[in-house]
């Protein structure tokens, strides 16, 4: 028997597709004597691996891509973890398959039929079959239940420097339709000009609707004792004061943290700079309340805004 299937194999992590063995004219004799005698083991119906014991992550990727052969690739939160992306794990593997292959589901993994050209999507510096992150993760958020997840995840990809604004909303354009594509293109707007979390685009989004100055975010500051310090929202206002906002997340409140952000208050406010605070939660469920705030402090209103009965969610709509 050629050595070559011991190279594939190598080079997938000990993982090989029965397929495979069949181009390399390894003979079905050979492959059920591996089995028989324990050298191997059959993970799916499809496909094998060269090694008996559990299964590594790696590993578990690769069932599953060549499970579903064709021009599947590893996409979704999965692709995305692959390239880089940290705290966004799932249980589940998801693999992205063209709508008409047809094969058995296998535990564990999710299989995401689409009629899009997966060859185009593929990441052509991966040995392992692998969604682009642009096209993995949009296409996640456009099917993701949550819309604030969606976003979140969207964020957390610029945010880990694992993408651009820009090179996502590139590849938005190419993937029409998609559902939510406009609050996305929105949402990479805020990215591209600073935003570091869901918290200060929630910010940027209620200033455009209640007509406020958009802020300057991430702005970089000495404090008093010289240390570089990235403000979350800032507005140079008419007198000739900057107001800054910071907003706290669920990680800031606890006593420890919460102890240290009063001192950064303290050591970034200046006779011509006034620190404000509001939680990730007012934003988010009572921006009028902080919006009158501001207002209150000095910051322009450019325009008048619609009341708030009358905005429309575009959430569930086709970009």
């Amino acid at each position: 028997m050629s050595d070559r299937w011991g190279e594939l194999a190598a080079a997938q992590d000990g993982v090989i597709a029965r397929r495979q063995l069949v181009d390399l004219d390894v003979r079905q004799s050979e492959i059920r004597r591996h089995l028989r005698v324990g050298r191997w083991a059959e993970r799916t119906p499809t496909v094998l691996t060269t090694t008996t014991g559990p299964l590594s992550w790696e590993q578990r990727l690769w069932v599953a891509v060549l499970h579903a052969g064709g021009t599947a690739l590893i996409g979704g939160l999965t692709g995305a973890k692959v390239h880089g992306l940290r705290n966004w794990d799932r249980d589940d593997i998801t693999v992205l398959v063209d709508d008409e292959l047809a094969f058995d589901e296998i535990p564990g993994v999710t299989f995401f039929r689409t009629r899009r050209q997966l060859s185009s999507w593929a990441d052509p510096t991966s040995d392992l079959p692998l969604c682009r992150i642009e096209p993995a993760i949009l296409l996640f958020a456009g099917y993701e239940e949550h819309p604030r997840t969606a976003q979140g995840a969207i964020s957390a990809v610029v945010q880990q420097r694992l993408s651009t604004p820009e090179r996502l909303r590139e590849c938005l354009d190419t993937m029409k339709p998609l559902r939510r594509a406009r609050d996305f293109r929105q949402l990479l707007g805020d990215l591209a000009g600073g935003a570091q979390s869901l918290a200060e685009i929630d910010v940027g989004r209620a200033c455009r609707e209640f007509g406020l100055a958009t802020p300057q975010r991430q702005r970089p500051r000495l404090d008093r004792d010289g240390k570089r310090r990235f403000t979350d929202c800032e507005w140079d206002l008419p007198d000739g004061r900057t107001l800054v906002l910071e907003v706290d997340g669920g990680f800031h409140v606890e006593v420890m943290n919460y102890g240290d952000d009063l001192k950064r208050q303290r050591k970034l406010t200046t006779p011509r700079r006034v620190v404000v605070r509001c939680t990730a939660y007012e934003i988010r469920h009572e921006p009028d309340s902080v919006m009158e705030d501001l207002i209150a402090l000095g910051v322009p209103v450019r325009r008048v805004s619609e009341p708030r009965s009358q905005r429309v969610t575009t959430d569930t709509r086709l970009g």
